[in-house]
């Protein structure tokens, strides 16, 4: 068969590999579970245009390193840690790939309470907030010389608030029906994702990222961070979706200076007042809010997102 063009990208990997670690220390546990996915990029074009498997690294031993490293590495617990961890041994242990792509979802298992003090190894979810990371390892010009990016964040937090926030002034013209409200319910899923880079005093290195850390402290910025989202959605006199996600932006950069860049998603989850005047009953339909019945609508849904980048 004629050739009517050329490879000119290729990445492969293993995607969902579903992994839970549990941490014993002592009496006391703790425990992480992830989804991982894999992606590496290196000299496998053979593998696609010459049907040779010998440069083929096999899903099935990316699955198998993620469950050797969750058993072994001492950074499991720190989802951006363990993340570069396995981007790391990929680009060590085999010289033909260059690049590694490792995603991660980890799932939310808080302590259980009892008599208010946490349980040593009784967990509970509670809430549908999942943790992401997504770091990119270049190892292009050697393993000793890699590179690596850092996107951390979180995903389906769901937020509400009764009042607080309005919407009006916005433009109109002969296709517009939405009627201004001074106050309204605001409620959304809100989808963050940060950049951290790494220090560039300190070598990219397996046994390095324990000293990365000590400097970025990620768990820290993850916690601060969440604490900025739910501040600002709390206090924030809400003129829009677009203006509360800017000031909430620029709330995380001046918390947490490690991070050099801030993105937001956030769909706008419409409430939307019943009336019940056939039934003689006021429910506050006006432009000053104050309705106590809605019919919470799934779709069609506004999606407000934007980027803030630290000058």
């Amino acid at each position: 068969m004629s050739e009517l063009g050329f490879l000119s990208a290729a990445r492969y990997g293993k995607d969902l590999v579903r992994v839970a670690r549990v941490v014993r220390d002592g009496d006391k546990h703790y425990v992480a579970e992830y989804t991982v996915r894999v992606l590496l990029e290196g000299d496998i074009e053979k593998s696609y245009t010459k049907a040779d498997n010998s440069c083929v690294v096999a899903t099935d031993t990316m699955k198998n390193t993620v469950y050797i490293l969750a058993k072994t590495s001492p950074h499991v617990l720190n989802p951006p840690l363990f993340a570069l961890h396995l981007g790391l041994h990929f680009v060590n242990k085999y010289a033909h790939i260059h690049k590694a792509f490792i995603d991660i979802i980890a799932l939310k298992w808080s302590r259980i309470e009892v008599n208010g003090k946490p349980h040593k190894w009784s967990f509970v979810r509670d809430g549908d907030e999942k943790g992401v990371i997504s770091v990119a390892v270049d190892a292009t010009s050697g393993p000793e010389n890699a590179k690596a990016s850092v996107q951390v964040g979180l995903k389906d937090l769901l937020v509400l608030k009764t009042s607080g926030s309005a919407f009006e002034d916005f433009y109109r013209d002969e296709n517009t029906t939405l009627a201004p409200v001074k106050d309204r319910i605001f409620s959304t899923s809100v989808t963050l994702d940060y950049t951290v880079p790494l220090p560039p005093n300190i070598p990219l290195s397996i046994d390095n990222l324990g000293a990365i850390d000590k400097e970025l402290d990620f768990a820290k910025i993850a916690t601060e961070s969440k604490n900025d989202v739910l501040e600002v959605f709390a206090t924030d006199e809400s003129a829009s979706v677009q203006a509360t996600l800017y000031n909430t932006l620029q709330k995380i950069l001046k918390t947490c200076p490690a991070i050099s860049e801030g993105s937001m998603s956030l769909p706008n989850k419409h409430y939307i007042p019943v009336n019940l005047s056939p039934f003689g009953l006021d429910n506050n339909l006006g432009y000053d809010g104050g309705a106590e019945v809605f019919h919470p609508v799934a779709d069609p849904s506004g999606l407000i997102t934007a980027t803030v980048t630290r000058k």
